[in-house]
């Protein structure tokens, strides 16, 4: 007899409809064709001993098992529940009209438990967009998958309840999602901006980033607090859409690190130390999977010791910085993975880490300082929007106590500048703020007024600057005009720009 049930694989962090065929006639074999990985295939142990946990008898009979599309490999476990189902159908051991009605997807162990699998939430998507009823997962990805309107989301806990539910034997509820979203703009943070005493510039320069989603590096001595503020940065982030939440909860979902269960509401942070590899970094692997970099989307990656990393590993950078994904490519499959981060990254200006210190004498050579600040290229640099120097806080202003500013006052900011931003780009497909701006919409919406341009002309004679640094000090200046309330770009604004350029190679050293 032969029967169909659905599941689905994941590429990327799309999931793609997959027919699970299974054939049952006289013998005693069993055969998982439709290019199945090692996983797929030692599936046939483990149904084997689930179905006699959940009561029945594995068919002694010659199963054929196809996966379609047969011409793409089938990876992980996921695919047991189908198949241990197509079987006990196959060989009449059930009977049920619901095998066209549900996708499912879920790994057997050996005592008939369902266990957690990864990309929950993408099935439930790809399940709602090919109109069926519903999906039937393990039970730990319920709250996933529920974000996902319009479907049922059936939990189940082992193979048993699976039966019992298909042949209408036991009424399971679909389920309900536990955090449904919202853009509270109150989040707790454990890190605020209150906590630093003194840098004032620098604390300015974060508002500009965060408001206009901006790339930033911060130089300078040990202890002057560049990781600190980097760790505050999300608490002036303006809050997840919902389209921004369903992305960054699948592709955690993908990657098996969705730690909250359901729907991802704060935007990620990412801190891979320096001794990362390339693959981990951008994503990879005979099955490519999100690395670091996507991991960070719609949030922050922070790379502390930046020219620490490998170089090879930092180069890797400068496509997924310009384009904000990351395409992978192998022999019979290509995948891109979205990254639309904001780079955070922090340095010591030289090895013994007190170049232009104010007290302390540096004792490198020349050629040592050049050689540490070689280790970042020119192209990774200037796709850096703000390149801050930072200097250590005076005893003063470490010991006094007076008040600063909170993260709450600066998100608000932060946040104001953000919908003039919305407003602005509505009209304008996968265009959210300042800093995706191309060079159609630089010219439309960042054009200095004569003043302006006048000042941005003689700094980019006097640094020697790139047309893509050129282009960085627009999207700046246009998200400083946003925090100002203003629709037109003044050479105030220019000149604050191109203060946050201070790193430029052309002055470094000199």
């Amino acid at each position: 007899m032969l029967v169909k049930t659905f599941t689905a694989a994941i590429q990327g962090i799309d999931a793609y409809i997959v027919d699970c065929e299974v054939n049952a006639s006289n013998g005693i074999r069993i055969i998982i064709v439709g290019l199945p990985d090692a996983g797929v295939r030692e599936s046939r142990d483990r149904i084997q001993f689930a179905v006699n946990q959940a009561g029945l008898k594995f068919p002694r009979k010659f199963i054929v098992v196809n996966l379609s599309p047969a011409d793409v490999k089938k990876e992980g476990a996921h695919y047991d529940l189908p198949i241990a189902i197509g079987i006990l159908a196959a060989s009449e051991q059930i009977k049920t009209d619901k095998l066209n009605d549900y996708l499912m997807a879920g790994e057997l162990s050996l005592d008939g438990s369902v266990k957690e699998i990864k990309g929950a939430l993408s099935m439930a998507l790809k399940a709602r967009e090919e109109g069926f009823k519903g999906i039937i997962l393990p039970a730990q990805n319920m709250a996933e998958a529920a974000v996902v309107n319009n479907l049922e989301v059936i939990g189940v806990n082992n193979l048993k309840e699976t039966i019992e539910f298909l042949c209408d034997e036991t009424n399971i509820k679909p389920a309900k999602p536990e955090n449904i979203y919202s853009d509270n703009e109150d989040i707790f943070y454990d890190f605020d901006f209150s906590e630093v005493k003194g840098q004032d510039d620098v604390k300015r320069a974060f508002e500009v980033a965060a408001a206009g989603f901006h790339n930033i590096c911060l130089i300078g001595p040990p202890g002057a607090g560049k990781s600190m503020m980097a760790k505050r940065l999300n608490s002036i982030l303006p809050p997840l859409s919902i389209d921004e939440a369903l992305e960054t909860t699948r592709i955690y979902s993908v990657a098996g690190k969705n730690s909250c269960k359901g729907l991802i509401t704060r935007r990620p942070f990412r801190a891979p130390h320096h001794t990362i590899s390339s693959v981990a970094l951008i994503g990879g692997g005979a099955n490519p999977m999100p690395g670091e970099i996507s991991l960070a989307h719609n949030g922050v990656l922070h790379l502390d010791e930046f020219n620490e990393f490998s170089k090879q590993v930092l180069e890797v950078m400068r496509q997924p910085l310009e384009d904000r994904e990351i395409t992978i490519s192998r022999a019979k499959q290509t995948v891109t993975f979205p990254a639309n981060i904001m780079l955070v990254c922090s340095m010591n200006p030289c090895p013994c880490g007190y170049y232009n210190h104010p007290t302390k004498e540096c004792v490198c050579s020349a050629t040592t300082l050049k050689k540490h600040m070689n280790r970042i290229s020119g192209p990774l640099l200037d796709r850096i929007d703000i390149q801050l120097e930072i200097v250590p806080v005076p005893f003063e202003e470490i010991s006094s106590n007076k008040p600063t500013e909170s993260s709450a006052e600066i998100r608000k900011r932060v946040i104001a500048a953000h919908k003039i931003q919305s407003e602005r780009y509505k009209n304008e497909p996968g265009i959210y703020c300042n800093a995706q701006m191309n060079s159609r919409l630089l010219n439309k919406y960042a054009v200095p007024d004569a003043k302006g341009l006048e000042r941005l002309k003689k700094a980019m004679n006097a640094f020697s600057l790139s047309a893509r640094a050129y282009s960085r000090i627009l999207k700046l200046s246009r998200t400083i005009a946003d925090l100002d309330g203003s629709e037109s770009i003044s050479v105030d604004h220019i000149s604050e720009a191109i203060h946050y350029r201070n790193l430029d190679r052309a002055n470094w050293g000199s």
